[in-house]
């Protein structure tokens, strides 16, 4: 199989990163079209690990991260492995990695060694902080750079309640797609200019880029604003509310859809209401109002409220869980569900690609590949006879799944 034909068709991705950020940047360039060559350790990336669940064996998380791209197994630590690394990045667009600082330049693969064989060559660094500053040689995880970058102090039930994190690893995902439109943006420039770069972002500053309100409040008054739960810090009524069989999001923050709403709901002598005239107001009085709210709305089920809702045009949801998203008819028709065939798990569903575009569309036509499954037409394609790869393997610099045989 090919690479999807997406608007990145042409590019050649080197990833040496594992667990999360880092793959999660190769994903999104293989989407879009890029060649995607993962380069794994003998082991493997520790989410092969990642056990329960598995789907015929095959680790579940592994094969979510890791659609679209090509796979080979190499042994950084001998010298055949640095050897064949090397030949790889002297005509790659693009190398992804999320090692530890100095680990690359201990291999003998820092960005500025590479760069005298391939001035050309997009070198993109995701770490938890950043390659520069205090924090640069610290590890980086998602709960540490929610917990630094001031997500947990903004998000949960509110103030004495104990800190929360985002049940979505955040700032991991959002690390990788940062990566992937720093690694797009220098593609452009080395298109013009046959120039490559350092692309250098981390955890912690995609964490921070999620706080553009509260740091919009902050920087106005100096005062941190702290977790609301559902609620928007600076719209109301903009949250969850309890029906009489679960949960609808309601997003009435504007003067016009407020009154809408308030029709819906019966509950008309609240706009006369002082404490809720306006926005300001309404934020000032948000308990009491949220109050008033959670009794209407807990009247009648979700579908209903819903329907009435949509009908009078008021921005309205329900509240679904993973399962019900991935069957919901916005999803399917979105093609937000696909699915590949792996060579040992069979089908397997994956998330697809969140961007559309008319003319070069991507998507996810590859599964993700065994161990080191594509280490023999990796090496073919890099100038390397079955006699030389043979001696790698015979090795352990090289290693190969059957599959790739």
């Amino acid at each position: 199989m090919a690479a999807a034909k997406g608007p990145l068709e042409g590019m050649k991705v080197v990833e040496l990163a594992h667990i999360m950020a880092g793959p999660v940047c190769g994903m999104m360039l293989a989407d879009m079209g890029a060649d995607v060559i993962k380069v794994e350790k003998p082991e493997g990336d520790d989410t092969r690990r990642f056990l329960p669940p598995d789907i015929n064996g095959e680790s579940a998380a592994y094969m979510m991260m890791n659609r679209n791209k090509r796979g080979i197994v190499l042994d950084l630590k001998s010298e055949d492995g640095k050897a064949v690394l090397r030949r790889m990045l002297e005509t790659a667009d693009v190398v992804i990695e999320n090692y530890r600082m100095g680990t690359m330049e201990k291999l003998g693969l820092g960005y500025e060694k590479l760069r005298e064989a391939n001035p050309g060559l997009i070198y993109c660094e995701i770490s938890g902080f950043g390659r520069t500053g205090p924090y640069a040689g610290r590890g980086g995880f998602d709960l540490i750079a929610q917990g630094m970058s001031g997500l947990m102090s903004i998000t949960g039930e509110g103030a004495g309640r104990p800190p929360v994190k985002s049940g979505a690893p955040v700032t991991d995902i959002t690390a990788g797609i940062l990566g992937a439109l720093g690694c797009a943006a220098a593609y452009a420039r080395k298109l013009q200019t046959g120039e490559g770069q350092k692309v250098d972002t981390s955890l912690f500053e995609a964490g921070i880029t999620h706080t553009y309100w509260q740091s919009a409040i902050a920087f106005a008054t100096g005062v941190a604003p702290g977790p609301l739960g559902s609620a928007h810090p600076l719209n109301a009524p903009y949250q969850a509310f309890r029906t009489e069989d679960g949960w609808i999001n309601l997003g009435a923050a504007n003067q016009k859809n407020w009154e809408r709403m308030l029709a819906v709901i019966g509950a008309e002598e609240l706009a006369s209401d002082p404490r809720f005239a306006n926005n300001h107001d309404r934020m000032q009085n948000l308990p009491a109002l949220a109050a008033i709210l959670d009794d209407h709305f807990s009247t009648r089920t979700s579908a209903e409220w819903l329907e009435r809702l949509e009908a009078a045009g008021v921005p309205a949801g329900p509240v679904l869980d993973v399962g019900e998203m991935h069957r919901d008819p916005q999803t399917l028709h979105r093609e937000m569900v696909v699915e590949t065939t792996h060579p040992t798990a069979g089908p397997v569903k994956a998330i697809g690609l969140p961007i559309k575009f008319s003319e070069t569309p991507g998507g996810v036509i590859r599964p993700a590949p065994l161990l080191g499954q594509h280490s023999r037409e990796v090496l073919a394609e890099y100038g390397w006879d079955d006699d030389a790869v043979d001696a790698f393997l015979a090795s352990g610099a090289v290693r190969e799944s059957a599959a790739g045989r």
